[in-house]
């Protein structure tokens, strides 16, 4: 599989003897070349690729070192996470960052072919699910999961994207098999597909759905945290480079912590960093890693997500995709441990920051948080044109939506946001008197 974006970027000029390994430059020395695959456009990959890559913290890690070697770091870049578990596979990556379930196959690939690889890190996830999101056209008139049965919906197969699709299904009584006429498309394809017709939905990962509704060109059908069970991105590493060379990949862990620290103290600034460096807007960029965004990040592997990942495993097995995977053995923190020391039993403790209201003014470098959505809306009508984006919470799941995007409901007094139009008349069908309303209407009621 060919990658969407191949950026073999040599961040030293020496020139490059080998990739994925080492390579003896003569005399006492040695050169190292350490590849990295990863997901510029994966928006909860970024501490691991695109602004850790921007940081410049990885080749700073190595430096540091002084251990007699020379380190180049070559960055591949790619749509998802397939190529990269190829790429790995043929001993040409040596860290990699995917989603959950491309994480399984990639330990089943490491097994199989007798490369294996290990989980030594988690960059971004939602322990509910928020991660992954259904759409639709704007004018569609499918309302809910069960209104996609007969239809056609394109999601990339082994995706996280795709088992999110696959329960999704299951739980209105949708055989995900027989139910749907998948289309298994690379995610821009399945957008475009969405935008020609000929698909009636798309079940991707971030920053598709966000990025779509941020343009006008979808909305939310399912919002992924009904599902609630966590869904998250990864570090994966070659077992044979790890254990070859692990104070390289020490390094970086301890460099992908530091780019977790700055995302965490400059939300708006690395949203910045991101956009620059991906051509996707900024807006969209912080929805899933703002202050508080839909992603939580931290590098310390969580029993609970290790728990969602064997869970994981009978959607990939029913799919033909993989066999039986012993999780335990692919998972593998002692190297980020090591990395962190005495701070990693904090961040493995550490719960997410809870969903609030925001708005980001124009030209501003920090976001004004709000008590309450309502008291989100009426500022918004009164400093309409000084509003670059508006951020809400989903009443019910807590995933974070753009406000305008979202599904109002008047409850009383009350003005409550929604992802999806589900969870919206869910809402509704509970509260005697509630009921949907525009977001202009919602605006009016505010002010």
């Amino acid at each position: 599989m060919k990658p969407k974006a191949l950026a073999a970027t040599v961040l030293f000029l020496a020139p490059l003897t080998a990739c994925g390994g080492t390579a003896s430059a003569g005399g006492d020395s040695a050169t190292v070349t350490v590849t990295v695959g990863y997901q510029s456009k994966t928006l909860n990959t970024v501490t691991a690729g695109t602004l850790l890559r921007s940081l410049g913290s990885f080749e700073k890690q190595l430096n540091a070192l002084h251990d007699g070697h020379t380190y180049k770091v070559v960055w591949q870049d790619y749509a998802t996470g397939a190529p990269i578990t190829a790429q790995m596979t043929a001993g040409k990556i040596d860290i990699g960052s995917m989603g959950d379930f491309p994480l399984l196959i990639n330990a089943a690939r490491g097994k199989q072919l007798d490369r294996p690889t290990h989980l030594v890190s988690v960059t971004g996830y939602n322990l509910r699910g928020g991660l992954n999101t259904i759409v639709t056209a704007p004018d569609s008139k499918l309302a809910s999961v069960t209104d996609l049965k007969g239809k056609r919906v394109s999601t990339s197969v082994g995706s996280a994207a795709d088992g999110t699709l696959v329960r999704a299904l299951q739980r209105a009584g949708i055989d995900p098999d027989k139910g749907i006429e998948k289309l298994n498309q690379q995610p821009a394809v399945g957008a475009s597909a969405l935008a020609a017709g000929s698909a009636d939905a798309l079940s991707q990962f971030v920053a598709w759905p966000g990025l779509l509704a941020h343009q006008g060109k979808a909305k939310a059908l399912y919002d992924g945290a009904q599902l609630n069970l966590p869904t998250f991105h990864g570090v994966t590493a070659r077992e044979d480079f790890a254990k070859k060379h692990p104070a390289v990949l020490e390094a970086f862990l301890k460099a992908q912590a530091e780019a977790t620290d700055y995302l965490s103290a400059h939300p708006v600034a690395a949203a910045e960093k991101v956009a620059d460096a991906t051509g996707l807007p900024a807006e969209v960029v912080y929805l899933y890693n703002g202050a508080h965004g839909i992603a939580t990040f931290d590098p310390a592997v969580k029993p609970q997500l290790v728990s969602a990942l064997k869970q994981d495993v009978a959607i990939l097995k029913a799919a033909k995709l993989t066999g039986d995977i012993d999780v335990d053995a692919f998972v593998d923190d002692r190297y980020v441990k090591q990395a962190l020391g005495a701070s990693y039993t904090r961040r493995l403790t550490a719960t997410p920051t809870p969903a609030a209201a925001e708005i980001w003014p124009k030209g501003a470098d920090q976001t004004l948080q709000l008590p309450s959505p309502t008291a989100l809306l009426s500022h918004v009508k009164r400093h309409r044109d000084t509003v670059r984006a508006t951020y809400v919470a989903d009443a019910t799941t807590g995933t974070l939506w753009f406000a305008d995007q979202a599904i109002w409901v008047a409850d009383g007094k009350k003005l409550l946001p929604f992802v999806a139009p589900s969870t919206a008349r869910a809402y509704v069908d509970g509260h005697g008197g509630a009921r949907v309303i525009t977001y202009a209407d919602a605006l009016e009621r505010a002010s």
